[in-house]
């Protein structure tokens, strides 16, 4: 009886059942949209930080660099021969640096590791090489001659004659070239963690445990596509010769760091024995990354420990911009919305509620009892809530799709914080002057939980409707329809 009246009733009134099934649909349609964009920044993000702070990096643990002394500027120095009579003597000068924070004993890897909630830690060094190559040119002393009259010439006052001017330099000049790259020293026996950890090898293959101190590089993609290097060509740093033996690429976007070295060649050429810039540390538990980050900072005094959400507070561009908006306007806009949506459904209700005033009435004569009629009402609107519900996840799904159809271009700018903040591998510790720029494709991935809050909100809002329509219609006594007629 129930299921035949409510398809009749649903049947008569097809025009204000749809009007309340859209504006249900609408809302619906439009949390969903906004949980999917903020899901596919989510993802962007992630993408922003897995690149620049590793893959299965919980924190990283730095220190903050010192200011320069007096006696020394903090950038490299330039010494050149510019004596040298031979202008095709081309000369060379590499200088090494370590870059990002200072530097730490290579002791505390282990100390870090073995904090309370630390499941792994590995360090690592990074470093940027700066080239100068080329040649000078010496100039040429040329005099000129002119005549004229001297001035108080000779015995017998004579007159005329040649006079030399102060010789000129003429020509000359110097010709040089400035490269400068990254260089990151990781630990080959676990590359699980640091830089490393979100490369992939492309071409050739990565460092095998026993080459701790082999003189063998692997090269980002990026760096070796610009300087026509190949798998089983050498690399010149710094007066020494390494094998290329690997090219890799990022997992997520471009590489920050050119090359990577194993640790001890790369404390050598930076002249820092037993020393890091980076430790990288995996957690037992993500969920307590707060308290093993507090736990580090307590029992190794003088260090920064940065984690993911830290370094995301860093991310600026269109893409931090973008993320705002829909944390902030998208979610409080949905929020209006379904609650005007469920408003009107609920006004919409209890209007046509009063319009069977006859209708009910009758039916209370007839013997219906009160919570038979509100449960009449309640699942009609159950109905209009469910339709409702399947229309705003149709809306929903097509404009998550067509979000992801377009893949609007946002950038992400990761700045350092201070001298503590983090960069990637390329980007360093500390580095205060450089921005990380990145462009991400954005996406609205849908995922069940989003659909079944959309299931949720068609039901409460059928559910708020029915039971504002059911109300009304319990009250009403089988004299109103009495009075409707007359």
């Amino acid at each position: 009886m129930f299921g035949i009246y409510l398809k009749r009733e649903l049947g008569r009134r097809k025009k204000a059942a749809l009007v309340i099934a859209l504006g249900l649909a609408l809302g619906i349609a439009l949390v969903i949209t906004v949980n999917s964009v903020s899901a596919g920044m989510s993802q962007a993000q992630d993408k922003v930080l897995k690149s620049l702070y590793g893959l299965g990096t919980d924190m990283t643990v730095t220190k903050a660099r010192s200011a320069p002394t007096d006696n020394s500027s903090g950038r490299p120095n330039f010494e050149f021969d510019a004596s040298s009579n031979d202008s095709d003597d081309k000369q060379s000068s590499d200088r090494v640096m370590t870059q990002g924070g200072q530097a730490l004993k290579a002791a505390l890897v282990a100390k870090v590791a073995q904090q309370e909630g630390v499941a792994n830690a590995v360090g690592a060094i990074t470093l940027n090489v700066t080239k100068v190559d080329g040649s000078f040119t010496q100039g040429k002393a040329q005099s000129t001659t002119g005549s004229g009259q001297s001035q108080g010439g000779g015995p017998g006052g004579g007159s005329g004659g040649a006079s030399t001017a102060a010789p000129q330099v003429q020509g000359g000049g110097a010709s040089f070239d400035v490269n400068s790259y990254s260089v990151a020293g990781v630990d080959v026996t676990d590359q699980t963690l640091g830089p490393l950890a979100g490369m992939e090898i492309t071409s050739g293959k990565t460092f095998t445990a026993s080459q701790t101190n082999a003189k063998v590089v692997v090269l980002s993609k990026s760096y070796a596509k610009e300087n026509s290097y190949k798998v089983g060509k050498t690399l010149k740093i710094s007066g020494t010769k390494y094998t290329i033996i690997g090219i890799a690429t990022a997992s997520s976007s471009e590489s920050t760091t050119d090359v990577y070295l194993p640790l001890k060649q790369a404390q050598t050429l930076a002249d820092a024995k037993n020393q890091v810039t980076t430790i990288y540390v995996k957690a037992t538990d993500s969920k307590q990354i707060d308290s093993v980050k507090s736990t580090i900072q307590k029992n190794i005094s003088g260090t920064t420990v940065t984690t993911s959400a830290d370094l995301a507070e860093t991310v600026s561009g269109s893409l931090s911009t973008a993320s705002n908006l829909a944390t902030s306007v998208g979610k409080w806009l949905s929020i209006a919305v379904l609650a005007a949506a469920f408003l009107v459904a609920a006004l919409l209700t209890s209007s046509a509620v009063s319009r069977r005033v006859r209708e009910f009435g009758t039916l209370k004569a007839l013997g219906w009892p009160s919570r038979r009629v509100t449960r009449q009402v309640v699942g009609e609107s159950m109905v209009n809530g469910l339709i409702g519900g399947v229309l705003g996840i149709g809306l929903g799904l097509a404009a998550a799709y067509t979000v992801t159809a377009i893949s609007p271009k946002l950038t992400a700018e990761l700045g350092s914080s201070g001298g503590g903040g983090m960069g990637g591998p390329g980007g360093g510790p500390g580095r205060q002057s450089t921005q990380n720029t990145m462009e991400i494709a954005l996406s609205a991935p849908v995922s069940l939980t989003t659909i079944a809050l959309a299931v949720g909100l068609a039901v409460t809002g059928g559910l708020i409707a029915g039971a504002m329509g059911g109300w009304r219609a319990s009250r009403m006594r089988p004299a109103d329809a009495l009075r409707s007629v007359s």
